[in-house]
């Protein structure tokens, strides 16, 4: 599942990659590690609004739970959606018909499992464009709108390819990250049978790469929103 995120560029370099007029969280600033579990902003594009980023507290809250959200999120994990139930699911039903996002980052970390050991991998797409050598991309997401100008977000998940099947090896899941050509029509008006085949096949068809990380990531009382925390660190030093 994906729990842990980047976004390590500029207000300017996301706002002239992604073509969008502007990005309206005045508080944002490039990070390289949250946490879902801090329940704070991720940066999404919103179906209500295609031009403009907004941010949105990473834990869906649906609408029926808008009077108390950490309540809400003190017992239910809305971190991610598992694309097969969505819309079956009373949390998430009505946001997958008529609220989808996309939720721009960097950047993720994903579990993998070796010797009772779990370790983090660093998942990204290697470019040129950028001096850190990784592309700006999006989830699919849904989102919620909590009170005005206060919205909440979830990523749908897909099962796991097998490239990301080997990195996350005992769920064997993965964000559904969407192929740019994709973007408009994840956020066009679509029933039922065309969201469900965009989730079959509008994963990405650029390549990641992925390298283990610091076990830092996983402690308690440790900054790990710090550079070090996305570079490749050798195995043999995480057991």
């Amino acid at each position: 599942m994906c729990f842990e995120t980047s976004l390590r560029k500029k207000r300017e370099e996301i706002v002239h990659r992604l073509e969008v007029a502007k990005m309206l969280d005045a508080t944002y600033d490039p990070f390289f590690h949250m946490s879902g579990f801090t329940h704070n902003n991720l940066q999404i594009i919103p179906i209500h609004d295609p031009t403009v980023i907004i941010p949105a507290m990473w834990g869906l809250v649906p609408d029926w739970a808008s009077g108390d959200p950490f309540a809400f999120l003190k017992k239910y994990n809305t971190l991610n959606a598992k694309s097969e139930t969505v819309f079956e699911s009373n949390t998430y039903k009505d946001s997958i018909e008529e609220h989808r996002c996309l939720i721009v980052v960097d950047g993720f970390f994903e579990p993998h499992h070796e010797n009772g050991v779990s370790i983090p991998y660093f998942c990204y797409q290697p470019t040129d464009r950028y001096q850190d050598g990784s592309d700006l991309f999006a989830f699919a997401g849904i989102y919620s709108q909590l009170e005005e100008n206060q919205y909440s977000c979830s990523i749908l998940t897909v099962p796991a390819n097998p490239f990301f099947a080997e990195i996350h090896n005992r769920k064997k899941r993965m964000p559904l990250v969407l192929d740019e050509h994709y973007f408009e029509d994840w956020l066009d008006d679509l029933n039922k049978s065309q969201i469900n085949e965009l989730i079959a096949t509008g994963f990405t068809n650029s390549p990641f790469k992925a390298h283990p990380v610091s076990r830092d990531l996983y402690k308690r009382g440790i900054d790990t929103n710090k550079p070090y925390i996305v570079e490749p660190v050798d195995m043999d030093t995480l057991f």
